[in-house]
């Protein structure tokens, strides 16, 4: 669902003026989740105004510098800085709650001076996966579950995070998974953030404290995709904003601690007949369908391919090993937490899977793009999955890749992925992705000063 589902510009324009609005924040998710664009008076802001940022803006890593004589990368975006034309969606305004003056929000597409859409911006890349299920007559209906990291201000990066000091004035130091007491510990920010949430719609459900001390979950309700990655996005903008409010950092980092489990980003997916609202997971006498295996079959045939876009950076690894609370595999089963696709306990209309293998670092667009697409070829190509896990799934072979450039290698040799997420969306960000490992590469980490600088 759209945070303002079925508003137009005219309805946009009443509201704006209702709220007394003097600024609008123009924004636009890039590859790596960030919002970029621009900030405008509210009587600078038209339907026709056309708005405009270069289209290199989603082509940069998350250090801000592009590819260089990368040819894939060259014939998707210009090398004269050519412009992009920014289009509000209408149903994603809303107030930016933590803003002094009165001051909106509202995410724009991007589309070529020809009137297409921008076929790598993250937006588009869902829309075209989900117009493939359009053309089936099928609706995916998902929902996220967010894991984060409150922690202390630190502002040097050479040194490690703790955990944030609380109401008490102590921080943890011990495991607190599902502890009230340890999350009332922040309630002053928490209250902001429910607060926030509820003037932005984002429709946010339950909030528990989570393994790692300090770490966090908040779950969406179910919805529409694309409706809910607007609200991951602006969740995400709206918790750190918060967090600095309360002189604490709010970070979405696959692994922020050493010793502590990392966070991912769970989202439970299922479809229904566009027609008739059946859950096409699900036969008539309440037994799973073919199509419920054949999802899960393209889940397990195509998530090792598209990893690199689901833990998209080389941090996203640390998080992905034995026995740390996230999955190694691709393994399947009923109600089981070990395995990288995981079937709830439900009834006949809320069948569903859930993808644990999504780290909490990966954009919201891109996720719900990538973990629906493959389960659409499993659909379409009546992919059958493997037995079901029953047992631990730690205890099992890893089926992933274990690093960004072996992750990117078989992201690159995956033709379907390629014809469903699209070609040049691949190339480009590949080429991103590489050019972020290699600026990796050049930075020496205290684990090798320590081990290494008189060892060897």
């Amino acid at each position: 669902m759209a945070i303002r589902e079925n508003f137009s510009y005219t309805d946009m324009d009443e509201w704006l003026n209702e709220k007394r609005v003097t600024e609008i924040e123009c924004l636009v998710p890039d590859l790596t989740g960030v919002a970029r664009g621009k900030i405008l008076p509210r009587v600078k802001f038209t339907e026709d105004r056309g708005m405009r940022i270069p289209e290199a803006v989603l082509g940069m890593t998350v250090t801000g510098n592009s590819p260089v004589d990368d040819p894939a990368y060259d014939r998707a975006i210009s090398r004269t800085d050519r412009d992009m034309i920014l289009k509000a969606d209408p149903t994603t305004i809303t107030m930016v709650p933590w803003a002094t003056d009165p001051t909106a929000q509202v995410i724009h597409d991007c589309y070529f001076a020809d009137g297409r859409l921008v076929d790598f911006a993250p937006r588009s890349v869902l829309r075209r996966v989900l117009k493939l299920y359009a053309d089936k007559g099928w609706k995916p209906v998902v929902a996220p579950e967010l894991e984060f990291y409150l922690t202390a201000k630190i502002s040097d990066p050479d040194l490690p995070l703790k955990a944030p000091v609380g109401r008490s004035g102590r921080a943890e130091t011990s495991r607190q998974v599902y502890s009230i007491d340890a999350v009332n510990e922040f309630d002053p920010l928490f209250e902001d953030i429910y607060d926030y949430c509820d003037m932005m719609g984002l429709d946010v459900d339950t909030l528990i404290h989570e393994i790692g001390a300090g770490q966090m979950e908040i779950n969406f309700l179910h919805g529409e995709p694309l409706g809910l990655a607007d609200k991951v996005f602006f969740f995400k903008r709206t918790l750190r904003e918060a967090a600095l409010k309360h002189e604490m950092y709010a970070t979405f980092m696959a692994k922020p601690m050493a010793g502590e489990p990392g966070s991912a980003m769970h989202i439970h997916q299922s479809v229904v007949d566009a027609e008739t609202g059946w859950n096409i997971f699900s036969n008539q006498d309440g037994s799973p369908s073919p199509l419920f295996k054949q999802y899960i079959g393209g889940l397990q045939r195509y998530m090792p391919a598209a990893l690199a876009i689901v833990a998209p950076y080389v941090n996203s690894y640390r998080r992905l090993v034995r026995h740390t609370a996230a999955p190694i595999n691709i393994q399947w089963g009923m109600d089981n937490r070990t395995v990288g696709f995981r079937v709830p306990e439900s009834g006949v209309q809320d069948r569903r899977v859930e993808n644990r293998i999504i780290g909490s670092d990966a954009n919201p667009y891109l996720a719900l793009a990538v973990t629906l697409a493959c389960g659409y070829l499993g659909m379409t190509e009546q992919l059958e999955p493997t037995p079901i896990t029953t047992g631990s799934a730690y205890e099992m072979e890893y089926e992933l890749p274990q690093g960004l450039p072996e992750a990117l290698q078989r992201l690159r040799a995956e033709d379907k992925l390629r014809e469903v997420l699209g070609e040049r969306f691949i190339d480009v960000y590949a080429a991103i992705k590489d050019l972020e490992h290699q600026e990796f590469m050049t930075v020496i980490s205290p684990w090798e000063r320590e081990h290494l600088l008189l060892h060897v």
